[in-house]
């Protein structure tokens, strides 16, 4: 049976029951569904494995390991709120199912834990994004072809902005990036806007605190869609990033969509989706 029946198998499931069931035990009970067919053995096995092997001992684990196959977004760990041993367990999971582990907003002690606990793998640390990919020596990054241009309006907002680079990338997309260039110096934005579009990018994430006006300049100058990124930066009335909401979602310039306050991994998910769908259609398109 293909992937992909296995992927309908696995959301008919999931929707035939009236409730997710805490207890583990009895893993094959369950598995005829609702109209009395049978689920696929690929999917049994899934299901299986995901309740011997991905729980712990204190917690219950249950990564999304299909994500990436159902969406093409890898699940990603936010590592501010949790404990080390907890984001160590996750890794391991997903590094057993997926080759690869990303992590959010890492805790600087959580970083030594990591490069300690997965000697055998390739640990990157983004350090302006605090997040860290793990990789097992048999993984291959893939390229999808798609394009992404990533945009800051200050210096402070380059953590988030490069927490949404870095989650494009691992989606299989270009991305290039340029840093400082708001609307309080608006003549440094248009040559390097200008370059980023010679690239013919697919889509672009501008990062910006303050009043955050810099997507709306941005979204009413290109051709393409922007995702507009409030940053927690500022101060007084509208400050840690309200305004900057509140002023990309009013914005009266067509094309800017906007994800919530310091949500890099979202922007960055929905333009490496927008870009790689837009891949797909080049490569279909070519002679």
């Amino acid at each position: 049976m293909s992937h992909q029946a296995d992927e309908w198998d696995e959301l008919n499931f999931m929707l035939g029951q009236e409730a997710f069931k805490q207890d583990n035990g009895g893993s094959q009970q369950g598995l005829e569904q609702r109209d009395g067919t049978t689920l696929s053995s690929g999917f049994q096995q899934k299901l299986q494995n995901s309740e011997s092997n991905h729980t712990s001992s204190v917690i219950e684990i249950r990564p999304d390991l299909q994500r990436e196959q159902r969406k093409g977004v890898p699940e990603v760990i936010f590592g501010e709120t949790k404990a080390i041993g907890q984001i160590i367990t996750m890794a391991r999971n997903i590094l057993e199912e997926t080759g690869r582990a990303v992590i959010s907003r890492v805790q600087p002690e959580a970083v030594e834990a990591l490069r300690e606990s997965f000697q055998a793998y390739t640990v990157r640390f983004r350090e302006p994004a605090h997040a860290v990919v793990i990789y097992r020596p048999d993984y291959v990054r893939r390229s999808t072809g798609g394009l992404v241009g990533v945009i800051s309006a200050g210096t402070s907002d380059i953590p988030v902005a490069e927490e949404a680079a870095l989650i494009a990338e691992e989606m299989g997309c270009d991305v290039t990036c340029i840093y400082d260039v708001g609307v309080a110096g608006l003549h440094r934005l248009l040559e390097p806007l200008r370059s980023l579009l010679a690239r013919e990018v697919d889509a672009i994430i501008v990062a910006a605190g303050m009043d955050g006006a810099l997507p709306s300049v941005v979204a009413g100058l290109v051709p393409v869609p922007v995702i507009g990124l409030p940053t927690s930066v500022g101060y007084g009335l509208g400050g840690k990033g309200v305004a900057a909401l509140l002023s990309m979602l009013q914005t009266c310039a067509p094309g800017l969509s906007v994800v919530n306050i310091d949500n890099g991994i979202g922007a960055g998910i929905t333009a490496a989706m927008i870009a790689n769908r837009v891949a797909r259609a080049r490569k279909h398109q070519s002679p």
